[in-house]
């Protein structure tokens, strides 16, 4: 087949691979440090990736190795778990490179010998049988491939191998583009979308053909790129050959070698063979003949070749990498006829090589497979002997035997003729390299800028990082860096700026909600209609009633525990007593008469429908308090079962029974015999003993009431008709599950009055009142918020100056929280002040005069850090940390490790899913431990920081009481049991099946980690396990004992409870353990297969079938539920789907005249209306007419009847609505819905809302969010899809949680905080989780993985390095600046010198406010400042004419351009970029800055790169040099002693400045310390284990370029937005979802927005062109933004 022939089907396939190259979502691989998903690594693509790098010269295989280990470390270190891949076919694509055919075989090996990765080789193909086996077994997450190969063909084959995964639902993810940083690599992600692997179903047979084309074509290419090197030798000739050699070799040295001395011999000796016979065969016919241009190097001339490499392989083996690292570095090239014998050696190398792993006798060393030849090396020996041998320089000993001794070696093998002796090492005169006019490269030449750090005087600087200065260098006071610190003459236009002029910050930027000072009635109303929203809102998430606090000071509080003594009681007490009990009597009596007048209808309606009636007698019994009325309550329902029960068995006879009758019968039972046994009379034993009996449980029955056994037969008979037929321990744990009791404690407390609470919140309260900090881990809906609001009602009864923080991670939950303060506390404070306030980035009220703040940790962060914010500050008294697990995110987690640091006073972290809460409590405690420490050196108690205190005052005395002991509360019980579902689709039907979570498991995991700690099994899950264990070992011997009904905790008990099916779960599990460790494998292996489901089916288009489960789990009464996605897009499209299948259902029920009655109608309504109108004006004329005014009433009758009518007509019929329509009142929902009416999403959402759906995701407005959140909460919604954001702290429980998208972000973290909004406390006794569209896998991997350790990670920035100088300089208290400034503070003080915005003294100058306020934005915040101090933006910003204040679109268009270049910056992938569709609207990608911006930008990043360079070389003397002469991953260890008898190799590598703080691995390709002078050098040149990263210089590269050198181009959003104004432009043209677009747009407005209040506030001059030209473009982007 003719590859020809499929190359427009190429084509094809690779434009669909190019359409969704820009869709790519650019994604952190590996969420937040948890155990990664399984991936696979495209061997062929990382070989590509490392090979293009542009630090490494070609030849070098040590530098080319060392690439490869960082670059697998990495991925290791950030949590990875992958196989690499390379495919047989693969291997084709490298004859036209023959250079690069070993150093791809050399890598398979020494991964495979020398590290623990998987590495898989024997996978033909892409399209083979067993790769696909091979994937649907392990079922990888995503693909790492390369999107170009170094070829056409290459990249042909890589199209292959993304589509072919993508068939198989395996997302891709792109080489190119990846940007690695201290805890994530993140890199763009293609995922498989449904048309894509449609795409390989229709073509299947044409993909597989054309597949095959493709490898036939390269095999020709093959046959093409040897016939130059061998003539007419065959490739199984060839192979032969090798093989012969080595077994020659084997010979010759029976004692095995080294893997370098066994290549260099066999290669050598092969080649010389294979060259012999290629002259032989020119000589004899006159066609080869013509083939070579020139006359081709002579056999001596190539043995003399060989004797150089030899040599060069004698250095490898002797000398040291640091010796090595210093070689000089040749610029000169192989002449063509070298390089054309080079290739043909390679090709022999590669023989060797693919034959050297069958030798299993032999004793081969493999260690130094990464380190076969060097090029470089072997051009450098092979330059001393054309144009230096004159100085007659000796190879030494060692060096001298081990290369005669290779030399002896090939000279054996090659047999046929004489290679002559090792010495002269050149006997040919012709030159094998080129001549160069410089043919060394001079690296001490390149001038470096000056070693050492500018002297500082500053007392911050001293205490914190005194301690390392004294070993590092200083510049002296007459060094040219330090005199030229000078004042800079600033540009002329700047001389009326106050740039020292202190900036308001953020928070004085952040839009106020409410003008606390004013008093205007409008006002007033408005604030009044904020807080009965707020209450309302408040009162949705929980019905607490509102608490009114009043201050009472601080008492001495008492600790609540057992008392020994009964105190003598006071006549008051006894009179207090006395009146309760008379009250309790008489709402006794009160509650008796009640149920009297209810006793006969309920009693009737158990009679007619016992689940009715029982419901009915539930509800009496919640309002009820009367423990005696309660228990005559309980006896009627039981006695109603009773007969119940008795009726139904009699009617059914010996079918199989519905046995939910008994489980209401024990209900009561479990009531009456565990709530009230004080009550029980002989007669009640007696009722309860014969319903025991009825139900079979004669055992139980006997042990509660002893009768006279009698009529035995009657007696069985009547057993058998009416048993449940199981025992009553496993009836309980079957069916019973749900209701089993659980143990609470009965003894109340009088700090809580709501409830009586656990021992474990009892700990929370103690921790509170001892002003002790605590790390809180409990379960959602657990209870452990309950401890933050009894801080802050502590805090607000203490006084009206204390402060409680409350930190939440997300704006949608500080709404919650806000509403939820509110609605519970309510307190009269003095003018001005008010109980709670809120600060986001988006609005604030009352945040600095409220007792309890609610905000982010970003905003918190701004308080804390601002120096005229710290009277503030002081009043803290609380700070709690909510979702406290987001120190260990993606976004923002430095903010939470900063904030955990800083704080003082006290603090409650809350998590539900932290791993490693030791580990973090105790870092915290050493936090605490370091504050006290500093509090007792500084010699301040706490008291003496409250600002605003009189001495010895009340408002001292809690910070004088602080604790530093940090707690750690540990809670794992959820309140109710999930169980798991798994969706299967089968031809349109969707089906469930039940997920025991054992299934999950493997009897490998088991043996190794055990069962997780979080995995519980429900009562009924128990059962199902035992009975598979037996089922499965029939001699098992533990079964008897660990039967039900056996079971110790079980045996005759009437109530089992919840902690006892606990202990037997344990039981069951550490069996099945033991299972797996005593030998019994195979048993407990078929036990955990038999558990597991069948085969998860799913034919159809998941996304068109999410209706139907919508709908099926509506049927199922499984509704309300939560359905989580993972992208935008997705969310709100899925919602759309399920309300447009529920219209598309009416619209079929509705009569075929319905839309056209409707129609009819309206239009006589618009005529009646008209009539109305024309009415009210004629009774205006004429008002004395009364036939007018009947009229008028006639009008607005048919007005009316014909409203109803049509509301009637268009009415959604209740089955196509999931609405609740009586979950709230008509003028409530009004409410709710005028509240969106003008936001951007809200008609959508009222319309979903009509039908029972919401969405919910971070891209709406909090507004929207409310809606959906009060309306799901009311029962009305009861269908929403979300993202991830909703299961950070949301309030929104529900019966299900249905996981409908698969993604990197659906983690153990995520699943854990998600599935357990499932089963509302007090509403649903079970919880369900459902998986759709999610791989077995992957289910299995979250339900046994662990949830993410948090790792402590504090990124430090030059942006924060300044805020924090800012406050230690401006502030009250220098105490406050942290120690967290170590080496990196160094650089960053320098560069702060250097660039003016702090003096020697450390004090800030310059436009240092200005960069700290945009610190967001870093290093884009320093470049706009230098910008701005270059007087570049007077220069552009001129206006149309002189003296006006207007600007020209042109000079906005070029400041939009100016700042996308700096602010929002986002890329495309490169390949996007070669070949681009046709764009409508957008420009696309964004054009290079004007040149003067341009050439100011090139300046700032050398300045920059200078500093970082001279920096690295300094902290380069802290590396840990023996590492870094080990390769990362294997650790191959080059390092030794230098070998000083060879003037040679001290002569060649004497290059030893400029090394310093280079990889010495790297500089095997020439790089040195005056490569760092690049601005954007890349992590892996730079020395490893100084722990220092490029990426913390604050350089702005203008372009970006991926690993294959190709430009990576900005998307243009902002400033297409901002010519065209559409949303839908970006979402068409610039391939944006419209969420993330809409996020991105509205961040660039509020950065303009923000630089333009930052340049008028410094600006004197009110007609300054340039805070003109901002205020201008900030108001027309904010204008066009707003029209969204």
């Amino acid at each position: 087949m003719d590859l020809e022939k499929y190359m427009m089907f190429l084509e094809d396939m690779s434009q669909l691979i190019l359409n969704e190259v820009p869709k790519a979502d650019y994604d952190s691989l590996f969420n937040d440090f948890v155990e990664s998903e399984f991936f696979l690594l495209d061997g062929d693509s990382l070989l590509i990736m490392c090979v293009c790098e542009k630090s490494l010269k070609q030849g070098q295989d040590l530098h080319f190795f060392y690439l490869v280990e960082r670059y697998l470390v990495d991925l290791i270190t950030k949590g990875g778990q992958f196989a690499v891949v390379f495919f047989k076919d693969a291997e084709n694509t490298y004859f036209n490179l023959p250079e690069l055919l070993p150093l791809r075989t050399a890598l398979i090996l020494h991964l495979q010998h020398n590290t623990n990765i998987d590495v898989r080789t024997d996978f033909s193909g892409c399209l083979s049988q067993e790769w696909e086996a091979f994937l649907e077994e392990s079922y990888p997450y995503f693909l790492i491939v390369a999107d170009e190969g170094l070829n056409n063909l290459q990249t042909h084959l890589f199209n292959f191998l993304i589509i072919q995964s993508w068939a198989l639902k395996i997302n891709a993810v792109l080489f190119a583009g990846q940007v690695a940083d201290v805890l994530r690599l993140y890199a763009y992600f293609m995922p498989s979308r449904h048309k894509n692997q449609m795409f390989f179903q229709k073509n299947r047979r044409t993909i597989e053909n054309a597949y095959r084309s493709l490898i036939k074509q390269l095999e020709k290419c093959r046959a093409l790129a040897f016939a130059p090197l061998f003539g007419n030798l065959k490739w199984e000739n060839m192979m032969e050959e090798a093989h012969e050699t080595i077994s020659l070799l084997k010979q010759l040295w029976p004692e095995g070698s080294d893997i370098r001395r066994v290549l260099c011999v066999t290669s050598c000796s092969l080649s010389l063979r294979f060259y012999h016979q290629l002259l032989e065969s020119r000589s004899e016919t006159t066609a080869a003949h013509q083939q070579v241009e020139g006359k081709p190097l002579a056999l001596q001339e190539v043995e003399d070749l060989c004797k150089l490499h030899c040599l060069s392989v004698a250095f490898l083996l002797c000398l040291p990498l640091s010796q090595r690292a210093c070689t000089r570095f040749v610029t000169s090239h192989w002449i063509e006829d070298i390089q054309t014998f080079l290739k043909m050696k390679k090709c022999c190398d590669y023989f060797i090589l693919s034959d050297v792993n069958i030798s299993e006798s032999w004793n081969l060393d493999l260690t130094h497979l990464s380190d076969l030849s060097d090029e470089l090396l072997l051009k450098n020996i092979a330059f001393y002997y054309e144009n230096e041998n004159a100085q007659g320089l000796h190879l030494g000993n060692v060096i001298t035997k081990d290369y005669e001794h290779l030399w002896d070696t090939v000279s054996k093998l090659v047999r046929p003729f004489d290679v002559g002796k090792p010495f002269p090492l050149r006997t040919t005169k012709r030159p094998f390299l080129k001549k160069n006019p410089s043919p060394i490269k001079d690296t001490s030449m390149e001038k470096m800028p000056s070693l050492g750090f500018i002297p500082m005087s500053c007392q911050v600087v001293d205490n914190f990082v005194g301690d390392i200065l004294k070993d590092l260098p200083f510049l002296t006071s007459d060094d040219p860096v330090v005199t030229s610190l000078v004042k800079q003459k600033e540009f002329d236009e700047l001389v009326h700026w106050h740039s020292h002029k202190p900036l308001s910050d953020d928070y004085d930027r952040t839009k106020c909600q409410f003008n606390e000072k004013s008093r205007d009635p409008y006002y007033l109303r408005s604030v009044q209609k904020y807080h009965v929203f707020q209450r309302f809102y408040g009162n949705s998430l929980e019905s607490v009633s509102s608490k009114f606090v009043v201050t009472q000071g601080i008492k001495p509080r008492k600790f609540y525990g057992p008392t020994s003594k009964k105190t003598q009681e006071t006549k008051a007490e006894i009179i207090t007593r006395e009146n309760k009990k008379r009250l309790l009597a008489k709402e006794e009596e009160k509650e008796e008469k009640k149920w009297s007048v209810l006793s006969f209808s309920i009693e009737e309606e158990m009679k007619e429908d016992l689940n009715s009636g029982i419901k009915n007698l539930e509800d009496f019994l919640k309002s009820c308090k009367s423990s005696s009325v309660k228990f005559r309550v309980e006896m009627v329902g039981l006695t109603a079962c009773l007969k119940a029960w008795k009726e139904y068995c009699q009617s059914e006879g010996e079918t199989t029974k519905d046995l939910s009758i008994a489980v209401q019968m024990m209900k009561r039972i479990y009531s009456v015999v565990e709530k009230y046994p004080e009550l029980l009379q002989e007669a009640d034993r007696q009722v309860i003993a014969k319903c025991l009996r009825y139900l079979g449980f004669e055992e139980l029955a006997s042990s509660l009431h002893l009768t006279q056994v009698a009529g035995n037969v009657t007696k069985e008979k009547r057993k058998n008709k009416y048993s449940v037929g199981i025992g009553p321990a496993r009836f309980q744990l079957q069916y019973m599950g749900p209701y089993l009791l659980r143990d609470e404690r009965k003894d109340p407390d009088p700090r809580v009055q709501d409830f009586i609470p656990d021992t474990w919140q009892r700990e929370l309260l103690d921790v509170v009142d001892k002003n002790e900090s605590a790390v809180i881990v409990a379960p959602t809906s657990s209870g452990k918020t309950y401890a933050s609001y009894y801080c802050m009602e502590r805090v607000l009864r203490e006084g009206d100056d204390g402060v409680v923080v409350y930190v939440a991670p997300t704006k949608a939950l500080v709404n919650q929280v806000a509403a939820t303060v509110q609605n519970r506390f309510r307190k009269n404070l003095p003018d001005g002040e008010a109980l709670c306030g809120v600060f986001t980035r988006d609005y604030r009220h009352d945040a600095l005069n409220s007792q309890i703040l609610i905000t982010v940790p970003a905003c918190f962060e701004i308080l804390l850090l601002a120096p005229h914010r710290q009277a503030w500050v002081k009043r803290i008294r609380y700070v709690i940390f909510d979702e406290v697990h987001c120190l260990g995110g993606e976004i923002g987690a430095e903010i939470w490790e900063h904030l955990l640091v800083m704080i003082r006073c006290p603090f409650l972290a809350l998590s539900a899913t932290i791993s490693n809460p030791e580990h973090l409590t105790e870092w915290l405690q050493s936090v605490k431990r370091y504050w006290k420490q500093a509090d007792e050196r500084m010699g301040q108690n706490i008291a003496s920081r409250s600002v605003g205190c009189r001495p010895g005052s009340r408002k001292d005395c809690l910070l004088a009481k602080q604790s530093y002991r940090v707690r750690l509360v540990l809670y794992g019980e959820r309140y109710n049991d999930l169980e798991k579902h798994i969706c299967s689709v089968n031809n349109g039907v969707i089906s469930f099946n039940h997920f025991h979570p054992c299934a999950a498991l493997t009897t490998d995991h088991i043996e190794k980690y055990g069962f997780p700690s979080d995995l519980t099994l429900s009562p009924r899950e128990m059962v199902q396990l035992y009975d598979t264990m037996f089922h499965f070992w029939a001699g098992w011997p533990r079964a008897q004992e660990l039967c039900p009904e056996e079971f110790i905790h079980f045996k005759n008990k009437i109530v089992i409870k919840k902690s006892d099916t606990r202990k037997y779960e344990e039981s069951l599990k550490a069996e099945l353990t033991d299972w797996v460790k005593s030998g019994c494998v195979k048993q407990a292996r078929m036990v955990l297969k038999h558990l597991r489901p069948g085969s998860v089916i799913s034919s159809e288009n998941m996304a068109d079938m999410f209706p139907l489960l919508v709908e099926k789990l509506k049927q199922m009464e499984k509704l309300p539920a939560l359905f989580f996605l993972f992208k935008l897009g997705a969310v709100e499209e899925r919602a759309r789907s399920v309300k447009t299948f529920l219209e598309k259902k009416q619209q079929r029920k509705r009569p075929p005249k319905a839309d056209k009655e409707a129609h009819d109608m309206e239009n006589k309504l618009r005529k009646v209306r008209k009539s109305i109108e024309k009415q009210k004006t004629i009774d205006e004329k004429s008002l004395k007419k009364p036939r007018n005014m009947d009229q008028s009433l006639i009008h607005e009758a048919e007005h009316d009847n014909l409203l109803k009518v049509l509301e009637k007509n268009l009415e959604i019929p209740q089955d196509c609505t999931y609405a609740d329509q009586k979950a709230l009142d008509a003028q409530t929902l009004q409410t709710v819905f005028d509240r969106v009416k003008l936001t951007r999403k809200g008609a959508e959402l009222k319309a979903l809302a009509a039908r029972g759906v919401g969405y919910h995701h971070s891209s709406l407005n909090f507004k929207e969010k409310q809606l959906v959140e009060i309306l799901f909460r009311k029962g009305f919604i009861r269908v929403v899809t979300a993202t991830g954001t909703l299961a950070l702290g949301i309030n929104m429980p529900c019966k299900s949680v249905v996981f409908a998208q698969n993604s990197i972000y659906l983690d153990a973290l995520n699943y854990r905080q998600m599935s357990g909004r499932a089963g509302r406390r007090g509403q649903d006794l079970l919880g369900d989780v459902y998986f759709f569209d999610i791989p077995l896998p992957k289910i299995e991997k979250l339900i046994k993985s662990n949830v993410p350790q948090l790792r402590g990670q504090f990124p430090l920035s030059i942006s924060l390095v300044l805020r924090l100088m800012l406050l230690a300089s401006k502030g009250d208290d220098p105490g406050d600046a942290l120690e967290m400034l170590k080496l990196y503070f160094l650089f960053a003080l320098q560069f702060l010198v250097k660039e003016g915005y702090l003096d020697r003294e450390g004090n800030p100058v310059g436009f240092a406010g200005l960069v700290s306020h945009l610190h967001y934005h870093e290093p884009s915040n320093l470049v706009f400042v230098s910008f701005l101090v270059r007087g570049l933006f007077h220069n552009l910003c001129q206006p149309t004419r002189k003296g006006s204040k207007l600007f020209s679109q042109d000079v906005m268009e070029k400041l939009v351009l100016v700042l996308a270049n700096l602010f929002g910056r986002t890329y495309f992938p490169a390949k996007f970029h070669e070949s681009p569709p046709k764009f409508y609207q957008s420009k696309v990608f964004l054009e290079d800055l004007p040149k003067d911006f341009k050439d100011a930008l090139d300046q700032y990043n050398k300045n920059v790169t200078e500093d970082f360079a001279s920096f690295l070389m300094i902290v380069s003397r802290l590396a840990d040099m023996k590492q870094e002469y080990q390769l990362p991953l294997s650790h191959t260890d080059f390092s030794g002693e230098e070998c000083e008898d060879s003037q040679l190799a001290s002569y060649l590598m004497s290059c030893k400045e400029g090394r310093v703080a280079i990889s010495p691995f790297v500089c095997l390709s020439g790089n040195s310390d005056g490569d760092l002078l690049c601005p954007g050098t890349l992590d892996h040149v730079t020395l490893r284990t100084i722990g220092i990263s490029s990426s913390q210089a604050p350089v702005l590269c203008p372009q970006r370029f991926d690993n294959q050198g190709r430009k990576m181009p900005l998307n243009a959003y902002a400033l297409d937005f901002y010519k065209h104004g559409s949303l839908t432009g970006l979402v068409q043209d610039n391939r944006m979802n419209e969420g993330l677009a809409y996020q991105l747009l509205k961040d660039f407005a509020l950065t303009i927005q923000s630089i333009s209040v930052s340049l008028r506030e410094l600006c004197v001059n009110e007609e300054d062109n340039v805070v003109l030209a901002f205020e201008q473009l900030s108001k027309s982007f904010l204008e066009k933004f707003n029209k969204i």
